[in-house]
């Protein structure tokens, strides 16, 4: 049965922390605040792909409250999510994903992002899009307050 699963992630750009998107760190002078690496990226890609098993969401799985977590890599996480996948007959189709940030540039990043994640599910870099955009210097993404993503996943679940 195909089924479709939607995800979305926001996170506070801080001092003193590294950049990491679709597990690349990327060089700038803010980083994403989180228990974890903050990866808003690629946990938007969980959501979606825990949302389309009926299988809750990040939060459920990875509480911000076990230091078990605190630091980890989020391609890490993906990984684990990709073993729920296997446990309930489901596989990913596709992906398709966005980044909301006004800096720093993306594109130079966006296929290592691909590969990173297409390597912690298991499947194709063809099977997954990345894009970003700004939002033209409105709302909190376009005054650098923070960088948002959203993500979109098809997958059959048996």
């Amino acid at each position: 049965m195909l089924r479709i699963g939607m995800g979305y992630d926001v996170h506070k750009l801080v001092e003193d922390r590294k950049l990491i998107l679709g597990g690349v760190e990327i060089e700038h002078t803010l980083g994403l605040l989180g228990h974890s690496d903050a990866d808003v990226l690629v946990h938007a890609i969980m959501d979606a792909l825990l949302g389309a098993i009926a299988g809750g969401d990040i939060g459920k799985h990875f509480p911000d409250t076990d230091p078990q977590y605190k630091g980890i890599s989020s391609i890490k996480l993906l990984e684990h999510v990709k073993g729920i996948l296997d446990r309930e007959g489901a596989v990913v189709h596709n992906i398709d994903a966005t980044i909301i940030a006004q800096k720093p540039k993306m594109a130079p990043h966006i296929m290592a992002m691909r590969e990173n994640i297409a390597a912690a599910l298991n499947i194709e870099v063809n099977q997954i899009n990345v894009k970003a955009t700004t939002e033209e210097g409105l709302g909190f993404t376009g005054t650098q307050q923070g960088i948002s993503s959203q993500a979109i996943v098809l997958l059959d679940k048996k």
